[in-house]
């Protein structure tokens, strides 16, 4: 939300909000743009007729006093995704709605254009190399969005993407995740179904053919608008490196793992549809880091690699694993997972993440007391945690300082450690720790 108060701002409009809580690095970007509100808290009283609009965050309840005054003003009032929509009405629109590798192929898909010299908007769930804001609404021509199926808003109870109606759409597979918000998988599938259908009549539909179950939905119906499937590209992994091959064009990348094969396929065949060829595509993907917390390497030396990401729900969590392994057959992997979501501390899904950590040589499960006290969820006994993953020597921690000491007892000799949470470990100083453990590494 304040990423998109920056960008209305550089836009020309007049812009002010409200929050009861304002955290960093949002409250220093507000700062610097002269758009942090002077006192915390909500004002009714500032709600007045003259506002053309009111744009509602996640954050802001249904009995937000502010919201409330609005209502009764009969203001017009939009979430965040029906916003986005309202500035992008004569835009191409391109969204990448899936579980999971959404954001990372909406970086990759902006890391393209802009190395191309297009100009769009955009607006996707991460920090990315070479972009100022997460999201940039302007007077380009197309606008490249992450479509995410949770919740628009308090009073907006639909999924965002439901609300962008999508000329190019890509969908990168489907896992049943938030099961606060949809308690079965068939009501989550549902909601797919619904975002093929707001794609635009004389659109197109990228999506992941190797996934059984989107394929499904894909094959359904829809005669309305094209469809184009995608796979794992051509690759070969030489000396943990790994290269492409589209259409003949080669290069080495700085991403790996066929999750990460399959998000850039599926952003080239929406860079294609963009007019980008793939000789400019090949040579514009080289350099892509991925974006912050995806698959992001925090440090490494001779025998070392350290990554943080992002994965909390099974696919993701067993596709990051399957990732490291492939690129480092040679290395044994400990990998770290913190339950955060209140998907994944539900007893009742645990079951979900049976095998998703298959692949690791020492696994560790980590979730936190306070975490669940916030949610205000039950205990969660360590034996529905043994029980759901099913991984012979697994390891649950529900204390910070048990982690810290266990970490730094490894051995990280021709070790990789994958650290993967959508949470913060309950405040443990991952950065230190990382560089920590690698200098005692490198005087081994």
């Amino acid at each position: 939300m304040h990423q998109l108060a920056i960008a209305l701002k550089h836009k020309g409009y007049r812009v002010t909000g409200s929050d009861d809580e304002i955290f960093e690095p949002a409250s220093s970007n507000l700062s610097k743009e002269g758009l942090l509100p002077p006192s915390i808290g909500w004002f009714p009283e500032k709600i007045n007729p003259y506002l053309d609009a009111v744009i509602l965050g996640m954050h802001a309840k249904e009995d937000n006093p502010e919201l409330k005054r609005a209502r009764e003003l009969g203001l017009k009032i939009y979430s965040f995704p029906e916003y986005i929509f309202q500035e992008s009405k004569d835009k191409k629109r391109v969204v990448v709605g899936g579980s999971h590798g959404k954001t990372t192929t909406t970086s990759m898909i902006m890391h393209v254009l802009q190395k191309a010299g297009k100009k769009f908007d955009y607006m996707v769930g991460a920090r990315l190399e070479g972009f100022a804001q997460s999201v940039d609404i302007s007077d380009a021509p197309v606008i490249v969005c992450e479509g995410d199926e949770y919740p628009a808003s308090a009073i907006e109870k639909r999924p965002k993407f439901h609300f962008l109606f999508p000329h190019i759409a890509v969908l990168t597979g489907i896992a049943w995740d938030h099961i606060n918000v949809f308690p079965t998988f068939d009501f989550y599938l549902e909601q797919f179904r619904i975002f093929i259908d707001k794609i635009e009549p004389s659109g197109i539909l990228i999506y992941n053919e190797t996934d059984p179950v989107l394929k499904k939905i894909v094959e359904e119906n829809h005669p309305s608008i094209r469809k184009k499937g995608y796979g794992i590209p051509s690759h070969s992994i030489l000396y943990d490196k790994t290269y492409v091959d589209l259409e003949g064009f080669t290069s080495e990348l700085q991403v790996f793992g066929n999750h990460n094969l399959m998000n850039l396929n599926a952003a080239y065949l929406a860079c294609k549809e963009l007019g980008i060829d793939a000789e400019t595509f090949v040579h514009a993907i080289a350099d892509f880091k991925g974006a912050s917390k995806r698959l992001e390497l925090l440090a490494k030396n001779g025998q070392t690699n350290i990554y943080r990401d992002f994965a909390h729900a099974p696919s993701k969590v067993k596709a990051t694993i399957q990732a490291v392994k492939q690129q480092f057959p040679d290395r044994d992997l400990i990998a770290v997972l913190e339950l955060h979501t209140y998907s994944s501390l539900n007893k009742d899904f645990l079951n979900e993440y049976k095998g998703s950590m298959e692949m690791a040589d020492k696994a560790v499960v980590f979730y936190s007391r306070h975490a669940l006290e916030l949610k205000r969820m039950p205990e969660l006994p360590a034996e529905k945690i043994y029980n759901g993953f099913s991984k012979q020597g697994l390891l649950v921690i529900d204390e910070k300082k048990d982690l810290e000491n266990w970490l730094m007892k490894q051995s990280y000799k021709n070790t990789n450690l994958l650290l993967m949470s959508s949470g913060n470990y309950d405040g443990m100083d991952i950065l230190t720790f990382v560089k920590e453990k690698t200098k005692i590494e490198n005087r081994t």
